[in-house]
């Protein structure tokens, strides 16, 4: 019972890209907001190739639930044509302390 419980506690990373109609739409806001709520960290942007892509970390569960929507819905106005991740790997600790989004050089100011 006890090794249930500290798997509780594992931590787990996965990059992702999302591809589709995923910019303009609210993608990187819904995508933070569900993260925070699932206790997830990490990061999320929008690239130059018209995707959005990030990194997630926490614990299995919750990365697994993100994947999963980013997967099959994304935003509320969102297109998903597919995602791909990397592979999901334990990590020791967190890199991230939240989950923000990230803004290409090219997209300040522009939000």
């Amino acid at each position: 019972m006890a090794s249930l419980l500290s798997a509780k506690n594992q931590l787990f990373t996965c990059g992702f890209e999302v591809f589709g109609e995923v910019q303009g739409v609210q993608m990187r806001k819904a995508t933070r907001s569900l993260a925070l709520s699932n206790g997830v960290r990490g990061w999320v942007m929008n690239t130059d190739r018209g995707t959005v892509q990030g990194e997630l970390e926490g614990t299995l569960p919750s990365v697994n639930e993100l994947k999963f929507w980013l997967l099959c819905f994304g935003s509320e106005n969102a297109i998903v044509d597919r995602a791909e991740f990397t592979p999901t790997l334990e990590i020791p600790v967190h890199s991230f302390d939240g989950f923000t989004i990230r803004y290409h050089p090219d997209q300040r100011g522009r939000h």
